[in-house]
């Protein structure tokens, strides 16, 4: 079953999120696994949700395009919830 993300960005801001956006939403749309994602402010921190066929692809995905492209300082912190269903339009 599909696996859900939820990313904090601590002193990620929407300008920085809209930045690294443009160059990885037409990427993570054509990713291997790749379902659902969201990005919103949280309380505190920048949060981003997603949702992922596995992990490995997700882990994947992260490591090779997201991860290498974001500004300095950036260090997000991903937890992972296993999911039961998933409805689909």
């Amino acid at each position: 079953m599909a696996i859900l993300i939820t990313t904090k960005v601590k002193g990620q801001t929407p300008g920085g999120y809209d930045q690294v956006a443009a160059f990885l939403h037409p990427l993570i749309k054509q990713a291997d696994g790749f379902i659902m994602h969201m990005a919103y402010q949280g309380d505190e921190d920048w949060m981003v949700t997603e949702i992922w066929d596995s992990k490995e692809h997700a882990d994947q995905f992260f490591s090779e395009k997201v991860a290498p492209s974001l500004p300095k300082g950036i260090v997000p912190k991903r937890s992972y919830l296993q999911l039961h269903s998933l409805v689909t339009a």
